[in-house]
């Protein structure tokens, strides 16, 4: 859902200055099809909860590129969850899809590989990020002093009263959103005779975004990418498990071994064991769930090799395949001790529960 700004120009050679305002995803897809021969890059211009488990089932390692901490929980979540745990209680390898992570934050910055539910995981570690900063309430609106406590008031207080764009919800990756902000955070500031309201503040302040130095960002790329590449062809191990680099007084890069959490809620979640007849068919275990876990109308299940219940408008042929599967008997769809994976955008933390079934026949 990202555009590309201004801003993004400097520190990449993917986008030029023709490409602002379009979907970074499509561009830098573009671009690297038209340069590298044989390589398909598939864009995808949507925000990573719209595509559903089978979707990042279907990789084998997943590198990400995000900027902010509750999407990495989310992703981080989504991967523990696709990873299957046997009657044992040991993880099955083979449904284990690495995560390789990288941020960035002035001169500093990091790399990191997740094994989920095999090693640390983004909750197991949630005290690395720093804290978001936030600005006091009664400062934005009544004795702003600086350009930030401008947007602040504008993206805490007006857009709830005024409800531009038929009352949509405020998007820091949509341009429009960002521009209509920037005018307000600029007839504020002009009120209160504060100085130094432009674009980039506003976004930066929208999306809390640190100002990027390009060496550092070339550093974790680089260490992102050759992790990605030792995956993919074992030339080489891994690092075990987290780069840290920092060129504030000198540089300095180091790796360190992050343990797991052993109470993590996402990386360490038991199963729910839930005890069924074969003969119960699909539609009244979903009609069951959706009762127990105070679920929407539209869950989706799924095992460790496909869908069972899986209806999205972005694949239609899993959708016709599991309204047909609605009046099929669990026994044929499942077997004895097989973990699926719950999923519905009312579940908190990572929209999913992971559900062992146990035949009582």
């Amino acid at each position: 859902m990202d555009t590309i700004d201004l801003s993004n120009l400097n520190r990449q050679f993917l986008f030029r200055e023709s490409d602002i305002g379009k979907s970074k995803a499509e561009v830098a897809a573009a671009f690297v099809n038209e340069r590298i021969e044989g390589c398909t890059v598939i864009p995808h211009n949507c925000r990573i909860e719209e595509k559903p488990p089978s979707f990042y089932r279907s990789f084998h390692i997943v590198v990400c590129g995000l900027d902010s901490v509750n999407a990495r929980r989310w992703m981080n979540a989504m991967l523990c969850d696709l990873a299957q745990v046997n009657a044992m209680g040991e993880v099955e390898e083979n449904t284990v899809i690495p995560m390789i992570d990288g941020g960035t934050e002035g001169f500093k910055g990091n790399a990191r590989i997740v094994y989920p539910r095999m090693s640390a995981c983004i909750d197991c570690t949630l005290d690395l990020y720093p804290p978001q900063m936030n600005f006091p309430l009664c400062t934005i609106a009544h004795t702003p002093r600086l350009p930030e406590h401008c947007v602040e008031y504008v993206k805490v207080i007006q857009w709830d009263e005024l409800k531009p764009f038929q009352g949509a919800d405020l998007d820091a990756d949509n341009p429009n959103h960002v521009d209509w902000v920037f005018e307000k955070a600029m007839e504020r500031s002009q009120q209160y005779d504060i100085r130094g309201v432009d674009r980039r503040l506003t976004q930066g302040v929208l999306k809390r975004i640190i100002p990027a130095v390009a060496s550092t960002n070339a550093v974790i790329a680089a260490s992102c990418s050759i992790e990605a590449l030792k995956l993919a062809t074992n030339i080489a191990n891994n690092i075990n498990n987290y780069l840290n680099f920092n060129d504030v007084d000198g540089v300095y890069c180091g790796t360190v071994e992050m343990g797991r959490n052993p109470e993590c809620p996402t990386c360490n979640r038991r199963s729910e064991v839930i005890s069924v007849s074969r003969t119960d068919l699909l539609k009244s275990f979903l009609e069951n769930l959706v009762r127990a876990f105070n679920l929407s109308d539209n869950p989706s299940l799924t095992t460790g090799t496909g869908s069972i219940y899986e209806v999205s408008e972005f694949f239609p042929d899993i959708a016709e395949r599991s309204k047909n599967n609605l009046n099929r008997p669990l026994g044929d769809l499942v077997s004895e001790n097989s973990e699926l994976l719950l999923s519905d955008i009312s579940l908190k933390s990572s929209n999913s529960i992971s559900i062992r079934v146990k035949f009582t026949d």
